[in-house]
């Protein structure tokens, strides 16, 4: 059994500076290239020749107009794959853009890349994978992890600005028949002093993998959970050692639950650990042209919007680009779609001039009033103790909606439990959504209403709630 003290400890866990800035991302782009666009594999081997590589129509800015498009806030790009060939021409080896016929050889995919983001307004992001099947010294763990990290610094200092560091967990024998060891903390202690306000994801102390990636995602996803899961994907005997199709396919999550007042009992250790949902636009990472009629369709990426950015995480959604060096025209039609029908969604708030009545404030400055002032750093919040509370909204006029967007003040942590939303009509108040977590969004979607009157019910939270946001949405009717 939970006590009052844990609760409350609990409910003062808090994200860093970094973490904050990573969750107003909400949603950006992974994108997945290497010499398997050209060998049609998923897993490099690393003995390709690099004189496969050869993208003669790239066009980093292609890739940005169609992120753009989709309202992605940024680009992570895989530098190196497990087949260790760098879309960079690094010092340290010569298996990298450098030894390609692209550009002969003096082209530099990682340069462009940002400097399209720079232009795009996107912020940009590595993926450095840990496994390299190519270099002779990996399995031998100190010879390789210099290595590993001298790569780092070179995609750490000469790119500008990097948002996020992300690292899977893969890991295979070296030629010497070893599994290498990799120096995590020696990794990390770079990255924060190279790029201190980057967070460093999945294998890393800042973001976790939602624990599939198939865009799988949790009815509760807590950002407050054991520090111990920041180990999960680290440990050797879990981390993906082959090239498994169905690895991509699974919908289990790992544990459904992760933080609720039952599993955080007697931990002593909690950290704001907050959840990232990565999944690929076709079935495969990289681009497979007997794929390109199976991107997905309109309703299979909302779906994962609203259970990732609608339910407290980040949505990183894979982009592959084609032999040309482009995004495919099918995969960037789909993202057009999918931005039109967000940004239409998301438009007009129908509360903007709406009125607020809670059943207890703290005082006159964290009034009901902040839910609608558009400002993410005032909020509501009762009387410490209280975790129980209504909101009433006056919305002024009758109007038709069918999404309701309620944000917490996440910067003093995460503490609504469970809620239900009821809307009035001349027949009295009458129920529209029952939901558990808030976290820094919730979308709720219901069949549509027309209502006046909006009560939210906070039924259980953590010493005591906040919501700094509180908005109404009339999406289209084919969505």
């Amino acid at each position: 059994m939970v006590t009052n003290e844990e609760i409350r400890s609990a409910a003062q866990v808090t994200p860093s500076d970094r973490q904050l800035a990573w969750q107003e991302m909400e949603f950006y782009a992974f994108i997945h290239f290497t010499v398997n666009t050209y060998t049609d594999r998923e897993w490099g081997l690393g003995n390709e020749d690099p004189g496969i590589f050869n993208p003669v129509q790239f066009d980093a800015d292609q890739w940005v107009d169609a992120c753009r498009s989709a309202g992605m806030k940024g680009i992570i790009l895989t530098c190196k794959h497990h087949d260790g060939f760098c879309l960079w021409p690094s010092q340290y080896t010569d298996h990298s853009v450098k030894k390609s016929p692209w550009k002969d050889g003096k082209g530099d995919i990682v340069k462009e890349v940002a400097a399209a983001c720079r232009r795009g307004g996107l912020k940009l992001g590595v993926y450095l994978s840990p496994w390299d099947r190519h270099e002779r010294s990996y399995g031998d763990s100190p010879a390789y992890n210099e290595y590993f990290k001298n790569q780092l610094r070179e995609l750490l200092t000469n790119y500008g600005e990097i948002f996020c560091v992300w690292f899977d967990g893969a890991c295979g024998e070296g030629p010497n028949g070893k599994r290498q060891v990799y120096d995590w903390d020696g990794y990390y202690a770079l990255i924060r002093e190279l790029q201190p306000n980057a967070v460093i994801s999945v294998c890393g102390p800042d973001v976790r993998w939602c624990g599939n990636e198939a865009g799988h995602t949790r009815e509760s996803e807590w950002s407050v959970v054991p520090a111990a899961l920041k180990d999960n994907e680290k440990i050797q005997e879990k981390s993906q050692k082959a090239d498994d199709g169905e690895f991509s396919k699974r919908i289990d999550t790992q544990d459904s639950d992760l933080g609720s007042r039952n599993l955080i009992a007697n931990v002593r250790d909690l950290a704001w650990y907050p959840a990232e949902v990565n999944t690929s636009i076709r079935p495969g990472w990289f681009y497979h042209a007997s794929e390109d009629d199976q991107v997905k369709t309109l309703a299979e990426l909302l779906n994962v919007y609203y259970g990732s950015v609608g339910g407290n995480a980040n949505f990183l959604l894979n982009l592959p680009p084609d032999q040309r060096g482009l995004i495919h025209e099918n995969d960037v039609e789909r993202l057009k779609q999918f931005g039109q029908v967000i940004g239409g969604m998301f438009k007009t708030d129908l509360a903007q001039n709406a009125a607020a009545r809670a059943s207890e404030t703290y005082d006159e400055s964290f009034g009901a009033s902040n839910l609608f002032d558009g400002n993410k750093e005032t909020f509501w919040r009762p009387k410490e103790g209280t975790e129980q509370a209504v909101i009433e909204i006056d919305l002024k006029e009758e109007a038709a909606f069918n999404r309701i967007v309620l944000m917490e003040h996440i910067q003093s942590g995460q503490r609504i439990e469970s809620f239900t939303l009821a809307c009035k009509d001349e027949e009295g108040w009458k129920e529209v959504y029952r939901g558990t977590i808030i976290g820094y969004k919730r979308i709720c979607c219901f069949d549509a209403v027309t209502a006046g009157s909006i009560r939210l019910s906070i039924t259980a939270s953590r010493w005591f709630p906040t919501l700094s946001s509180f908005g109404v949405y009339k999406s289209p009717s084919e969505v």
